[in-house]
């Protein structure tokens, strides 16, 4: 991929620089979104499945909107998850809270033995489209 017409967002977190990683990379009309976990601006991890998962939508929703896009752009997600019950329960609660016609969305779930911190129970990236 040519870095010609190619930008990049962050949150500006610490293992940003450690890892060596943008956030979100807009080539062309489409934004590919790097994992995304549940943490607050200040790089907190909020505690539980649920807390998790809507903060993670959150952050999603912050880096699209940086493009003037917002979740009904999203054409994939890929959600990683310690304990696939729990964020099937979670996603299937609060699906139309994030986008207006989940079904437009292609989405894949995989159970995980492990994410980049130990207490982090979920991890989502996507792929939109303009």
């Amino acid at each position: 991929m040519s870095q010609e017409n190619k930008t990049a967002e962050g949150f500006g977190m610490p293992w940003e620089n450690i890892y060596g990683y943008a956030q979100a990379v807009k080539k062309g009309n489409t934004v590919w979104i790097s994992g995304q976990l549940g943490h607050n601006k200040e790089g907190e991890l909020l505690e539980g499945m649920e807390a998790q998962m809507k903060q993670t939508y959150t952050n999603i929703k912050e880096l699209l909107s940086r493009y003037d896009m917002t979740m009904e752009n999203v054409v994939e997600e890929v959600i990683y998850a310690m304990d696939m019950t729990a964020a099937f329960e979670v996603r299937k609660n609060f699906k139309t809270e994030f986008y207006d016609n989940p079904k437009t969305v292609a989405s894949t779930m995989i159970g995980v033995s492990g994410l980049a911190l130990p207490e982090q129970l979920v991890e989502i990236k996507i792929i939109a489209t303009v």
